[in-house]
């Protein structure tokens, strides 16, 4: 049966089949490239063969029925789907590599794995095996329900964390803050959470069906540069003008804030004993933002005494001013004045 000339390429299409799996092996995981190049190689050389043969990937003929004929024709056509599932992930791998995120959202790349090992098992059911395709189909969608039913806490992490990826609101890298409060540098997205780095070094697990729910901001979006701003109460011993050179002066001066753009001071409010200012300055990174207001407030204190200034109290520590005196009139009773004595009209 192998000079048959019919079944002579499925025989070249089984060994090609196999020859790739083992060579996709020996490659390991740490050459993607090299073992894309194989998949793509292995998977070119069985299309080509199905072609010049025309042989279908997704019918079998009646000389394919039974026996031997029937194990090495389904073998062939399942080894085929097989490799094209591997194509289109490896295709998938090398993209995100050559678009610099390798370390994308790995919820997206579980998902597209997921869909192309569900196509070609249903596939290789249906077109291989003759397989009634939509009672299986119409069986699992009873069972999705039931499961669905069971874990709703799960599946809403879940399809939450679909939507969250594909509308792309953040990324790997990115530095977010949630309405909440929560910051952090975003390190992984999975099924069921996306993982933080906070400022202080600590790992944020936040449910994917939590964030969904809040409100973001991507510090790290359209760059990493971050405003910062401060308010201070300067001593009113100069004028407000010798007060905003000195600030600035003093914002120049730190290390930990970028040239350009460059600090701004805002005045603000002006009374008999302090110049309320806004002292504002970008970061590189939002991770720098402690670091950066902590310099500022070091080199603000210092300028207390070379720059002549000085800072002024808050306004809980200013005592009131004394309320004006003021007289009241005595409210002791008043003395009647002497009535003449009058002598008792019986005497």
């Amino acid at each position: 049966m192998i000079d048959d000339p019919d079944f002579l390429p499925l025989v070249l299409i089984d060994l090609l089949g196999l020859a790739g799996i083992i060579v996709w092996h020996l490659q390991g995981r740490q050459r993607p490239t090299a073992r894309l190049i194989v998949q793509l190689l292995f998977f070119t050389g069985m299309t080509a063969l199905l072609a010049l043969n025309a042989i279908s990937p997704h019918q079998l003929v009646a000389s394919e029925a039974d026996g031997l004929a029937a194990f090495v024709a389904k073998s062939a056509r399942v080894l085929w789907w097989t490799h094209l599932a591997w194509a289109i992930i490896g295709l998938m791998n090398i993209y995100l590599a050559l678009k610099r995120r390798p370390r994308e959202a790995h919820l997206l790349q579980d998902l597209i794995v997921a869909i192309a090992y569900s196509g070609v098992a249903l596939s290789i059911l249906g077109f291989v095996f003759g397989a009634p395709v939509g009672t299986l189909v119409a069986t699992s969608g009873v069972v999705a329900v039931i499961l669905g039913l069971a874990l709703q806490n799960t599946l809403g992490d879940v399809f939450s964390g679909i939507a969250l990826t594909l509308g792309r609101s953040y990324a790997i890298g990115d530095w977010i803050v949630l309405s909440d409060g929560t910051e952090g540098r975003v390190i992984e997205t999975n099924w069921r959470s996306t993982n933080l780095v906070s400022g202080a070094h600590n790992l944020v697990v936040l449910p994917n069906s939590l964030l969904a729910k809040l409100s973001l901001t991507n510090l790290s979006r359209p760059d990493e540069t971050h405003w910062i701003s401060q308010t201070v109460r300067i001593a009113a011993t100069q004028s407000p003008l010798a007060s905003e050179k000195a600030l600035r002066a003093m914002l120049k001066s730190c290390e930990e804030i970028v040239r350009d753009p460059a600090p701004l001071v805002a005045l603000k409010t002006i009374d008999a004993l302090a110049i309320e200012a806004e002292l504002q300055f970008c970061v590189a990174s939002p991770a720098r933002h402690i670091a950066a207001r902590n310099e500022v407030l070091d080199r603000l204190y210092r300028a207390c005494d070379a720059e002549g200034l000085a800072l002024a109290p808050p306004f809980a520590l200013i005592p009131p001013a004394p309320a004006p005196r003021q007289s009241y009139p005595s409210t002791a009773p008043r003395e009647s004045p002497a009535r003449g004595f009058r002598p008792d009209r019986t005497t």
